[in-house]
């Protein structure tokens, strides 16, 4: 494919169908809040964009988050809005090293829970890769209400990996409370 899905900040969804004004809806939105010239493209997941801006990420989703509040036909076409803070590869040793060089942002007595996304990728199940990264952390683990989420997004043979609040992450089925 030629895809360059490591270099995406931001991971967006959408419904299956509605590529193209998810495209033109996340393109107008990164115009108003200073990106005039973002990569915006379908990645090979169905229903999955990957969404390259200048923009800081996490204040793109804090400024997302007020326009939604302020006008909710904002948006129309996108329904969640993930920063990505580095890619690697899928494969177990790669992910692994990945959580290595994010854990520190998980601070000292911190709860946090690992929620992972597996899209057009069967070579571990879900509840492996947990096991196996969940371990280079020490911190303990909240599961309802955890003060940071590591999040690994696995698209094919790359890995999106991210230390988040809970803020960090918009939904429109939950714009307010930043939950997943």
């Amino acid at each position: 494919m030629g895809e360059r899905i490591y270099d995406y900040n931001i991971l967006v969804s959408c419904s299956w169908g509605d590529y193209r004004r998810a495209q033109e809806e996340i393109i107008q939105i990164l115009d108003v809040l200073g990106d005039e010239s973002p990569v915006v493209r379908r990645t090979f997941a169905q229903g999955i964009i990957g969404v390259r801006t200048r923009l800081d990420s996490r204040l793109v989703i804090s400024r997302l988050r007020e326009l939604f509040t302020d006008d909710p036909m904002t948006i129309q076409y996108t329904s969640k809005w993930v920063p990505v803070d580095l890619w690697t590869r899928s494969d177990m040793k790669s992910m692994k090293e990945g959580i290595r060089r994010l854990k520190s942002r998980i601070d000292v007595g911190e709860t946090w829970r690992m929620t992972v996304e597996k899209r057009r990728y069967n070579q571990y199940h879900k509840t492996d890769i947990i096991e196996e990264l969940a371990e280079l952390i020490e911190e303990k683990v909240d599961l309802e209400n955890p003060e940071k989420i590591l999040r690994v997004d696995i698209i094919g043979k790359y890995a999106g990996i991210s230390v988040l609040a809970p803020r960090d992450v918009f939904s429109v089925a939950t714009p307010y409370e930043g939950e997943e």
